[in-house]
């Protein structure tokens, strides 16, 4: 980005002090660690958005706001669907619900502001919103890893322990679980957010994103990086692989039990409890692992804006229609509380 010429220029831009680029980064090196920690030229950032050319923008705002609101109302009214029937108040059902919610917290957290940013010349964000739209971001994204976890769990109880799935999946033990989830995925973006804003960021301020993703932000920094990468390492490590990691274990354990199934009726039932849970999670891990671990050589900046709108705007709108439309009890609890709004709308 070229240099300001003068300090107008300079604070529509963000940058409160000095030149931004190479000057910018050379004046960070003569500022002590003891300086900086509390002090941050760049007070905002600017998004490139998903595309700058206008007519790419007229044909994706339309798609991106229709994908926005079927995945609120798919998403609530199959909270609202849980809430209402008897019969979905099961562990299961819990959890879906729950996972619901995070998915319209996870993608509000970043649609409007993009739907938005369609119509501006200049897409600007503060650096207290930027901050703050990641730490959300990150921590639903970080919660639903940790509950899909917790679900890929309950299935392993349901199938290798169904005698005693009751006493262990009571529902105070649900709530404690999911209470777990939330706290641990709170902590988690926290920690990763206050370690990216304690960073000194001198200049430029342009983000290649529609959105404020921590690795974009980190590499704008001009003080040394070396503590917050190895933070993201950590919590990526911990959510990512961890929750990864045992729900293959737990589904090691499923197989295990499904193969002692001995008629195929059982052990095809007790497979499709698992099939739409298993695709969430194939669709959710596949695309992230493309996007933070595929080496940066491999693939372009567009390529994971593609990535990332898949996994922030579609893998939130098809979770509840993978749930729903291989599910024959959530089928006939919509028939049920149709016929009873039919029934009082008389």
């Amino acid at each position: 980005m070229a240099e300001l010429s003068n300090t107008t220029e300079m604070a529509a831009w963000g940058v409160k002090d000095g030149n931004i680029g190479s000057l910018g980064r050379e004046m960070s090196e003569n500022i002590s660690k003891e300086g900086y920690r509390n002090h941050t030229s760049v007070t905002m950032f600017v998004l490139l958005g998903l595309t700058s050319e206008k007519d790419l923008q007229l044909i994706l705002f339309p798609v991106i706001l229709v994908i926005y609101l079927v995945t609120l109302i798919s998403n609530l009214g199959l909270v609202i669907l849980i809430r209402m029937d008897s019969h979905l108040h099961t562990p299961m059902y819990f959890f879906l619900s729950c996972l619901s919610f995070i998915d319209i917290c996870y993608t509000t957290s970043i649609s409007p502001r993009m739907l938005s940013d369609f119509f501006k010349d200049r897409k600007t964000i503060s650096f207290v919103s930027c901050a703050t739209q990641y730490l959300v971001f990150a921590w639903m994204g970080g919660s639903e890893c940790c509950l899909l976890a917790t679900m890929a769990y309950d299935r392993y109880v349901a199938i290798g322990n169904p005698l005693q799935y009751s006493a262990i999946m009571n529902p105070n033990f649900c709530c404690k679980m999911v209470t777990a989830t939330l706290g641990s995925g709170f902590v988690g973006s926290f920690v990763e957010t206050v370690t990216c804003v304690n960073l000194y960021y001198c200049g430029p301020n342009i983000i290649q994103h529609f959105f404020c993703d921590l690795p974009q932000i980190v590499s704008l920094a001009c003080s040394n990086t070396f503590v917050c990468q190895v933070m993201i390492f950590l919590v990526a490590l911990l959510f990512g692989f961890g929750s990864m990691l045992f729900i293959l274990l737990s589904y090691t354990f499923i197989v295990a039990s499904i193969l002692k199934i001995s008629s195929a009726r059982g052990s095809l039932k007790a497979f499709n409890t698992c099939a739409s849970h298993l695709a969430v999670v194939t669709l959710l891990y596949g695309t992230a692992l493309s996007v933070y671990m595929s080496p940066t050589s491999n693939h372009s900046k567009n390529q994971d804006k593609v990535l990332s709108v898949f996994y922030v705007n579609v893998l939130p709108m098809l979770n509840p229609l993978v749930y729903s439309l291989r599910n024959k009890e959530i089928k006939e609890a919509f028939k049920r509380v149709m016929k009873r709004a039919r029934f009082l709308s008389q």
